[in-house]
């Protein structure tokens, strides 16, 4: 478990769908101001809600510009598909992506980039078919992931110039046989779907598989997505099971901005 005084960091997925990308700039922009820690998109080529055709905008040009148009907030996709690239190419698109979002110090010196690196194994068939990507089957996917992963790190390691920093690895997913041992192996953060209850349940087999795997466990930041209306003993639970990093997910037309504000209230509560 993390450290009892790691503090809370609060996400807030920015759905690219149903909106001009001037509004989601400027609510992107917005985010940044009002203190959110961590701004994700997601990796998708159409709506996940809404009308099915509605407006929409692909993931990695817009953390590019997002790179540039901010100066404190970390960024990242929640998640990518690791089935709409070569592993490779995704490493070098990655890397730049951390270059562009580091900003030089006033002295001059060089920045660090802001970069989280969520990815995942796939699971919306009509991006899949509509784009021509092979779906596959769940556990075809989750394999394709973990062959991925080492490629991803080889590449870092490669690349000229290096990753400003470890650029860290989100993988969300709660899978028990695959998922969570891929979690166990690659990534900083692993992003959970579960209730309290589940959670707990989960993270026993991942303290599992990182002793399989030979990892501790107090290396992963335990990622949640609670709900709108979480209570604020339903948030201190989470807590309790040592989840640090807490995203809520908003979309146009109606951006939640009252759930924002709690999520961040609760957080400068937590961490004094």
């Amino acid at each position: 478990m993390p450290s009892q005084d790691a503090p809370v960091r609060i996400g807030v997925q920015l759905q690219p769908q149903h909106a001009e990308y001037p509004t989601l700039r400027d609510t992107l922009l917005r985010l940044e101001d009002l203190g959110v820690d961590i701004a994700f998109n997601w990796d998708h080529f159409y709506p996940l809600s809404g009308e099915r055709d509605g407006l929409h905008f692909e993931g990695w040009t817009m953390l590019a510009a997002w790179a540039e148009q901010t100066e404190r907030v970390e960024i990242g996709p929640l998640v990518t598909c690791n089935s709409y690239r070569n592993p490779d190419l995704l490493a070098d698109m990655a890397r730049t992506v951390d270059h562009i979002s580091a900003k030089p110090a006033p002295d001059g010196t060089p920045g660090t980039g802001r970069l989280i690196f969520g990815i995942g194994s796939g699971w919306f068939r009509r991006d899949y078919d509509e784009y021509g990507y092979e779906f596959g089957t769940a556990g075809s996917r989750l394999d394709a992931l973990a062959e991925a992963m080492p490629r991803i790190k080889r590449r870092w390691q490669k690349l000229n110039p290096a990753p400003t920093r470890d650029i860290p690895v989100l993988i969300g997913g709660g899978g028990e046989r695959k998922t969570l041992r891929i979690v166990a192996e690659h990534a900083d953060i692993w992003h959970s779907f579960s209730d309290s209850d589940t959670l707990r349940h989960k993270l026993g087999v991942l303290d599992g598989w990182c002793e399989t795997v030979g990892r501790d466990r107090d290396e992963i930041t335990i990622s949640v997505e609670p709900s709108r209306t979480a209570s604020r003993s339903e948030l201190d639970e989470f807590h309790s099971l040592g989840a640090r990093l807490y995203t809520l997910s908003i979309s146009a037309p109606h951006y939640d901005w009252d759930s924002v504000h709690r999520l961040l209230q609760w957080r400068d509560a937590v961490n004094g």
